[in-house]
């Protein structure tokens, strides 16, 4: 058990530093080719990978679930959900640093939650509430030389805070979609459908021939974006198969934490190809707090009844003294 929770941490560090390193990668990328176009060579090295390895396996998704309505509509919704998702996130990245694009995207779990509460009919905790008003004051203070500029003027700035924050709530709209997918396809089945359908529905706006006008800088970059789509949500899928999916988040909301890192990193040591985040000391200590109530709305619960347990045996450990 501890081995399999062992392999979990990893998997989910695993998933989180593939996500924090991508913005960076796809800014890179961004300079010569549309969202529309990168987001399809994403989807299509994605799907023939992962197509790949479950074919091996024996493991491609039984197509005949498909032939009942409301089975073919969830995997539709799903399918535009993360569509949308991906398109509006590449959007987001035009006009924001990945740090600020990946902090905004810490807004779907909490679209989650709600949507978990309202359609799925599961019982909101309190800690739940305390880490997004955690969440929510940590993006106050994250943009807080920018506030003004986000709620006066439709500047570029404000087009990308406007673009991840519609990206983060149609990801909950694929999440809450897949989750009832779930009760009857593995994770990775369902990932393969929707890797697949997304590539279908992005070929008529995909600039194909842009991939000839990359350097061969950009073009690694393009193909790490691809290799990062397959190996960070195939990271996920399996860290969820052996560890409490609590954990899980709570190790992925450290994703940003990780694209600020990267950022700061390369930045000092190829100042020419990336640029330093502009962030004071309240816009870095609101990176933080938005993660820690991300995290405390994933496992905050725990530490509660951990907590709670250790207050009704202290008085017990005290009278045998």
């Amino acid at each position: 058990m501890k081995q399999q929770a062992g392999i979990g941490i990893i998997l989910a560090l695993t998933t989180a530093v593939c996500w924090g390193a991508l913005p960076i990668a796809m800014k890179q990328v961004l300079t010569v080719m549309e969202p529309p176009t990168v987001v399809f060579y994403r989807f299509l090295m994605a799907s023939l990978g992962l197509g790949s390895i479950l074919a091996i396996r024996g493991k491609l998704p039984p197509l005949r679930l498909f032939r009942k309505p409301r089975w073919l509509a969830l995997l539709a919704i799903a399918t535009g959900g993360l569509f949308g998702n991906f398109l509006l996130f590449s959007s987001s990245l035009q006009y924001l640093s990945p740090t600020a694009s990946q902090v905004i995207g810490q807004l779907s779990p909490v679209g989650m939650m709600v949507a978990s509460v309202v359609v799925l009919k599961e019982k909101m905790r309190g800690t739940q509430v305390i880490g997004a008003t955690m969440l929510l004051c940590g993006l106050v203070m994250f943009f807080n030389t920018s506030l003004i500029e986000i709620f006066t003027r439709l500047t570029d700035y404000t087009l990308g805070v406007i673009f991840g924050v519609m990206a983060a709530t149609v990801w909950v709209i694929y999440g809450v979609a897949q989750k009832v997918l779930l009760r009857r396809l593995a994770s990775q089945q369902i990932l393969l459908l929707l890797y697949t359908l997304c590539t279908v529905a992005l070929f008529p706006l995909a600039q194909l021939d842009k991939i000839f006008q990359l350097s061969s800088w950009q073009l690694a970059c393009l193909v790490f974006c691809g290799l990062n789509t397959l190996v960070g949500y195939g990271a996920l899928a399996e860290a969820m198969a052996r560890w409490q999916a609590a954990q899980v988040s709570a190790i992925i909301t450290l994703t940003p934490l990780f694209t600020l890192l990267f950022s700061d990193l390369l930045a000092l040591a190829w100042p020419d190809f990336f640029a330093m985040p502009l962030l004071n000391l309240v816009g870095y200590i609101g990176a933080f707090v938005v993660v820690a109530g991300a995290m405390y709305s994933a496992i905050g619960h725990r530490l509660w009844g951990r907590w709670r347990k250790t207050e009704a045996v202290l008085p017990v450990q005290r009278s045998g003294e």
